[in-house]
């Protein structure tokens, strides 16, 4: 039996089921040869892809059907059911696929497809499969002659892998000036900091990945300038590479306080920080996160996790309340407190000492160790140097292009024109940064294919409660409650002018995936705008 044996549940799908017992677009869990399979019928058309959801492992029969596609109940990856590519990020490897045997009255899983085979199976614009080995060439036929990947998080690792699944086989190289690059950045706040994730989860992927896809990774050097003119970058170490394509994907950037012993204050962005904060927290007994942000929260649910006593400085009145409201803001701080987090709410720090932080009210907090979220700023320094457009963030259009032709931007740095709040937004959430991605590499390769997923985020309190968002609005009217809030198990939709803009849930995943299918079918019914944004309004 296979490495799923002891997770194996439903009926063995190799054996068979009858066929009168599945309905029309009804959703099996079940599995066949030791392994996890999901089963589902659409009009005539049988389809067996994996069980399990390559992102963090949910279950994918719990999820909801889109088409001939398949959603992720937990963080909304899809796939293509006919091919098992991963279309939607934060998934990033593909499901294996099964032949489906139907005889008489019986349907089963007859064998495992070759993957080969499945490539050129997809019926969407992110809808082929990784390919296991590229054929490189260094002077590509189709697509541009180069693609230089400025950052190597999010956006960036994601639009490299797409160009790959398109069948790009040109010189792509991603720089990063963080050494460990590319890696799973929430779970550094999450699980990797509360010690129940060990580091070798990190990496999106292994070495071989980018090895196998000649995707060259240069970590630890930092990019000084963009010649947009002469369409090359130069590095730190005086060295200049061409492009034909850039994306610029150089994220945000902590925000530090300026008081009396700063020096001592950690902030948590890359992996090199987050060792940095385990290994002080080995000695520690007390630590203050100031900032009452969902990283700083985070931060300190791991610091609990981890034996410490935690307070939490934040000049707010209520834990992020200007982002979900009242009604989650109270449930969030009290399950903090059930943990023995103490809050002090509408205070600021004014100074750092060994051992001890300071308080505007004079108040003296016991602190070995402290660590601030208070909130990043877009790292735009590299593109105001090269002249592009600003709005707040690097200005792109619906495409994700910048000012500069052949150059795009994505993810925390990027802002965009959003299609169903109709506003110019910029968040800093992981997805969106992949999705971005992703669509930058299908415009890079000529594609024309405008940005216009829905956001969507989650944060994780300890084990009790995760938080999913979909939707985005800064500002609402009204605040509806559906369910039980203390009893978590609960949906909060924020109205705007009597629509619903965005949704927050609690135990309620499918409700949450249904929400963001509803956003998009009302995208669906908007009438385009009559243009595209020309680069020359940009600049």
């Amino acid at each position: 039996m296979g490495e799923h044996e002891d997770a194996l549940t439903g009926p063995d799908l190799a054996a068979g089921i009858e066929i009168s017992s599945v309905s029309p677009n009804q959703l099996i869990a079940g599995h066949a040869f030791g392994e996890p399979v999901l089963l589902t019928r659409i009009d005539d058309n049988w389809f067996a892809v994996g069980g399990t959801c390559t992102h963090y492992g949910a279950t994918l029969a719990d999820g909801v059907l889109v088409g001939e596609t398949i959603r992720c109940p937990w963080h909304h990856a899809c796939f293509d059911l006919r091919n098992g590519a991963a279309t939607h990020a934060p998934a990033l490897n593909d499901l294996p696929c099964y032949e489906v045997a139907v005889e008489a009255d019986r349907v089963r899983v007859a064998s495992k497809r070759d993957p080969g085979q499945l490539r050129a199976a997809g019926h969407q614009d992110r809808g082929a499969r990784a390919p296991e080995k590229v054929l490189f060439d260094s002077h590509p036929a189709a697509g541009p002659v180069s693609v230089v990947i400025v950052g190597g998080g999010a956006a960036g690792n994601a639009c490299a892998e797409m160009l790959r699944r398109h069948r790009y086989r040109g010189p792509i190289t991603i720089i990063d000036r963080d050494a460990d690059a590319p890696y799973d950045r929430p779970n550094l706040s999450k699980d990797y900091l509360a010690g129940n994730a060990p580091e070798d989860w990190l990496p999106l992927h292994p070495k071989d990945f980018y090895r196998d896809q000649s995707i060259q990774i240069v970590s630890g050097v930092e990019v000084q300038a963009i010649d947009t003119g002469a369409r090359k970058i130069r590095l730190a170490n005086g060295s200049e590479k061409g492009y034909g394509a850039l994306l610029i994907a150089t994220g945000a950037t902590p925000i530090h306080l300026q008081l009396a012993g700063a020096e001592r204050i950690q902030y948590l962005r890359s992996l090199a920080d987050c060792r940095t904060i385990i290994e002080k927290a080995k000695s520690a007994r007390s630590a203050v996160v100031i900032g009452g942000s969902f990283i700083g929260l985070e931060v300190a649910g791991s610091l609990v996790t981890r034996g410490l006593h935690v307070h939490v400085v934040a000049l707010e009145k209520l834990p992020l309340e200007r982002v979900l409201g009242s009604e989650l803001g109270e449930l969030v701080q009290s399950i903090h407190e059930e943990k023995g987090v103490e809050f002090h709410l509408g205070h600021t720090v004014t100074g750092i000492e060994e051992g001890h932080v300071l308080l505007e009210d004079g108040t003296r907090l016991e602190a070995d160790l402290v660590v601030a979220g208070i909130g990043v700023r877009p790292s735009v320094e590299l593109a105001e140097g090269a002249g592009l457009a600003m709005d707040r963030g690097i200005a792109v259009n619906e495409f994700l292009e910048t000012s500069a032709p052949g150059v795009f931007s994505a993810g925390d740095v990027a802002r965009w024109p959003d299609a169903y709040s109709d506003a110019r937004l910029r968040v800093e959430h992981w997805v969106v940064a992949e999705r971005q991605g992703q669509v930058v590499a299908l415009n890079m390769l000529g594609h024309r294919v405008r940005f216009d997923d829905i956001p969507f985020f989650w944060s994780a309190h300890y084990d009790k409660v995760s938080i999913q968002y979909t939707g985005h609005v800064d500002h609402w009217d009204e605040i509806r409650v559906d369910g039980d809030v203390k009893g978590l198990d609960c949906a909060i939709s924020y109205m705007v002018g009597g629509r619903r803009r965005a949704m927050a849930t609690i135990n309620r995943d499918r409700q949450n995936l249904e929400t963001e299918v509803e956003m998009e079918k009302e995208l669906l019914l908007k009438p385009p705008p009559p243009q595209t944004i020309p680069q020359e309004t940009l600049k």
